[in-house]
């Protein structure tokens, strides 16, 4: 049965579906995108699926090749190496603009955010801590504090989906959870200290230690 919304709005809440679906590995790495199976499992129409997938080639989600059609990307070490160090940079960058511009009421909303993802990272053995995004990702909050629109709309928009498959990944190696939520806090700390400096050095070690996590979660797993 094909649902009768309009084909804009029925394509967005497609690509949404499709992006938690990939995200979350229930579409595995690397599958090849099956417009008659998708079509059958969603109950939608060609027309906005094919305008779905779209919207997951301009998320680098999925790649069309040639005579070969449309998969969903694999991630790789190569490109796990660019993306965090990227990611180092800039939001490094970020911490420490977020020292400078971050209201009083932001830094107390970051301290409320840590404290829900210490009950998630103790509650659920870390499987829950691994699934924020959006208004309860702490990378994304900092990126908002920084002040930086552009910076945000790089990182938040243009690599936001890659970096959240990655960070799935990590969820197989469960100590990380904990780690990354004291490297949090600390980060944290030097931003409510006003001290850019070690804020920024701290976040760089954070990104640092997320890429080697997961460098050796993928090599373990490829």
């Amino acid at each position: 049965m094909v649902a009768h919304i309009s084909g804009t709005t029925l394509a967005d809440n497609l690509r949404e579906k499709l992006v938690t679906a990939i995200i979350d590995g229930e579409i595995p790495q690397g599958t090849k995108i099956s417009e008659t199976a998708l079509a059958s499992r969603y109950g939608v129409s060609r027309g906005p699926l094919r305008e779905a997938i779209r919207g997951l080639e301009g998320l680098r989600l999925v790649q069309r090749r040639p005579h070969a059609g449309v998969r969903v990307i694999s991630l790789d070490c190569a490109e796990l190496r660019e993306i965090f160090t990227i990611r180092e940079a800039l939001e490094g960058m970020a911490a420490r603009l977020a020292c400078e511009n971050m209201l009083d009421e932001d830094i107390c909303s970051l301290d409320e955010l840590l404290r829900l993802h210490e009950s998630e990272v103790y509650g659920s053995d870390g499987e829950l801590y691994f699934k924020q995004q959006d208004d309860l990702d702490f990378h994304l909050r900092v990126l908002q504090g920084s002040g930086n629109i552009r910076l945000y709309k790089l990182m938040g928009e243009d690599l936001y989906q890659l970096i959240l498959m990655y960070r799935r990944q990590s969820r197989l190696c469960p100590a990380r959870a904990t780690l990354a939520l004291d490297e949090h806090k600390r980060i944290f700390d030097a931003i409510q200290a006003r001290d850019g400096e070690l804020a920024e050095i701290l976040m760089r070690r954070h990104i640092q230690g997320a890429y080697l996590t997961l460098q050796h979660c993928i090599g373990e797993n490829t």
